[in-house]
């Protein structure tokens, strides 16, 4: 048995190593390391997003109109699968779609660009030029450590829809795994239009890579006519599946490889006289 005064001397040197290792986890990084994050995070963010083209998936929305109450009044709703044909290319299959019966408020194609591209954020190192990005600090979400980061368009475009919101990125990953906000752009003169507020879920399908889950948004739309309208918008991403062809591709070395290995023809012994 050790003496009770080495036992104590012990304990505090464990103490301090852990209070040293959860100071060093806690503590803000430098603005250089900031920018590296942000670079990181947005290279494996453009990795996922050329990686989820090779996937199929089904995607199903829904849109509510509440009345004071809460009770719905109106709605919408799509269930749609992200296939591949037999050729390979990727397309999107409508598989229900009941007859609409909002009332008060139209799904515009800014609202479906928003529920296709904006919804499911992605910041890929091609998009970075876009926008102002601004380190808010550290957090955990689901006893995941988060670097939190406030994204805003630089300058909006005719025709294009942007994000305007928050982005948790894993500490670890370097990958979004939250993001909450509303899709912004320039409306057309005369418009009336507004847009929810939401919040995207990530989880880690493939043990790689953090796929867009769950989608919702629940919020009073203001128009500049003075109508506001409570809304409430789900949108699932489920049944994740890699796309795998029944084609091989052969590349340069291989197909060389290939070349080298076949036997040269034999040519014809010449005849004798």
């Amino acid at each position: 048995m050790l003496s009770r005064g080495l036992n104590m001397r012990a304990l505090a040197t464990i103490l301090i190593a852990a209070a040293t290792a959860f100071a060093a986890e806690t503590t803000d990084p430098t603005p250089q390391q900031i920018e590296d994050i942000i670079q990181k995070f947005a290279a494996k963010e453009a990795e996922f997003a050329k990686a989820r083209e090779a996937y199929t998936y089904r995607q199903s929305a829904k849109i509510q109109e509440l009345d004071e109450g809460g009770n719905v009044q109106g709605r919408w709703e799509m269930v749609s699968d992200v296939v591949f044909s037999g050729e390979g290319k990727r397309s999107e299959k409508v598989v229900r779609a009941p007859v609409q019966n909002l009332k008060n408020i139209i799904m515009t194609p800014e609202d479906e660009q928003d529920l296709r591209s904006i919804q499911p954020f992605v910041l890929t190192t091609n998009e970075l030029s876009k926008y102002y990005i601004r380190y808010l600090g550290r957090e955990t979400l689901d006893e995941i450590g988060c670097y939190s980061f406030a994204v805003k368009p630089k300058k909006m475009e005719s025709g294009q829809r942007y994000f305007e919101g928050i982005v948790w990125v894993d500490d670890r990953d370097l990958q979004i795994v939250k993001s909450y906000g509303r899709g912004v752009g320039q409306q057309k003169r005369g418009s009336d239009q507004a847009f929810p507020k939401f919040e995207t879920f990530r989880e880690q399908i493939d043990g790689k890579y953090w796929f867009p889950t769950y989608t919702i948004a629940n919020d009073t739309l203001n128009f500049k006519s003075g109508l506001s309208q409570r809304i409430r918008q789900s949108v699932k991403y489920e049944d994740y599946k890699q796309f795998k062809a029944s084609s091989t591709i052969r590349f340069g070395d291989e197909a060389s490889d290939d070349k080298a290995k076949k036997p040269e023809p034999k040519k014809p012994e010449p005849k004798k006289p």
